[in-house]
C-alpha cells in the first residue's frame, strides 16, 4: 500500500512538474487557452487523470482557470460576476441608495469646488432660481435632478461622472419616500432650497470642506425625511409608484 501510494504521488508530482515546465516554455499571455486535455496529456506524456490533478493545484495558485465546455485558460479566473445596473436595481433598496449617495455625492461636491469653472457655477445658480420658481413638485424634482447633475459635471472627471450617472439611474428606478400629494408645489421654506444654495455657495467659493459638508448635511436631511416614516423592514424594500423620493 505504501509503495502504491508512493508511485501515485510520484506520477502526480511528475505531471505537475511537466505542466509547470510546459507553461514556462510557452510563455503564454493571460486568457490564452491551453490545448485540450487529451492533446496536452499526450504531449506531456502523462495520464489525463494526473493532468487534471495538476490543474487543480495550478488553479488553486491562480495560474490557470477552467470553464466547463470551453477549456482551460492561463491566469486567474476573470471577475465575471459584476452586476449590471438592472441587477443592482433588483437587489438594492432605498436605504442602500441613500447611504451610497451620502458617500459619493459628498465627494462629488468637494471635487466640484476644486474644478468648477465660471460656466458651471452660473448654470448652478440659474438652476437654483428655476427651482425656487417651481409651481409643482414635478417641476421641482426636475430642477433638483438637474442641479445634482450639474454639480457632478462640474468635477470634469469623466469616470466620476459616469459613476454618478450609474448611481442616479438606480436611484431614479427605485421610487421611494414618504407619501406626498402631487397637488401644489414645494413651500417657500422647503429645506432643500437652503441646502442647495449653501452647496452652490461653497462650490463658488472654492471651499471643498464646506461644499462636502453642505452636501452631506443636505442628503442626511433627505435620508431622514424619506426613511423615518417606515420601519426597518419597510424601508428595505422599494415602495410603489406614486411614492416620492424628492429632496
Amino acid at each position: 500500500m505504501d509503495r502504491q501510494a508512493s508511485r501515485d504521488g510520484s506520477r502526480k508530482d511528475g505531471a505537475l512538474i511537466q505542466l509547470r515546465a510546459y507553461l514556462a516554455r510557452q510563455d503564454m499571455p493571460p486568457a490564452s487557452r491551453l490545448p485540450p486535455e487529451r492533446e496536452l496529456s499526450e504531449l506531456l506524456g502523462v495520464s489525463r487523470g494526473d493532468l487534471r490533478k495538476a490543474f487543480v493545484v495550478l488553479e488553486d495558485e491562480g495560474q490557470v482557470w477552467r470553464h466547463v465546455g470551453k477549456g482551460t485558460f492561463i491566469g486567474p479566473k476573470p471577475v465575471d460576476t459584476l452586476l449590471t445596473l438592472h441587477g443592482v436595481e433588483r437587489q438594492t433598496n432605498p436605504s442602500e441608495v441613500m447611504r451610497t449617495r451620502l458617500l459619493m455625492e459628498t465627494a462629488v461636491a468637494r471635487e466640484a469646488a476644486l474644478s468648477a469653472n465660471r460656466n458651471d457655477i452660473e448654470a448652478m445658480q440659474r438652476c437654483l432660481k428655476t427651482s425656487r420658481a417651481s409651481k409643482t413638485w414635478r417641476q421641482y424634482e426636475t430642477s433638483d435632478n438637474q442641479l445634482h447633475q450639474l454639480i457632478a459635471e462640474a468635477t470634469h472627471n469623466s469616470l466620476l461622472i459616469a459613476l454618478y450617472d450609474a448611481l442616479n439611474a438606480v436611484r431614479r428606478t427605485i421610487v421611494w419616500g414618504r407619501m406626498r400629494s402631487e397637488q401644489g408645489g414645494p413651500p417657500a421654506d422647503h429645506h432643500s432650497f437652503r441646502d442647495h444654495e449653501a452647496i452652490v455657495a461653497a462650490i463658488s467659493e472654492r471651499d471643498m470642506d464646506a461644499a462636502g459638508h453642505a452636501m452631506y448635511e443636505h442628503l442626511r436631511r433627505v435620508e431622514i425625511r424619506l426613511l423615518k416614516p417606515f420601519s426597518t423592514e419597510r424601508a428595505s424594500i422599494p415602495l410603489a409608484a406614486g411614492e416620492d423620493s424628492r429632496g
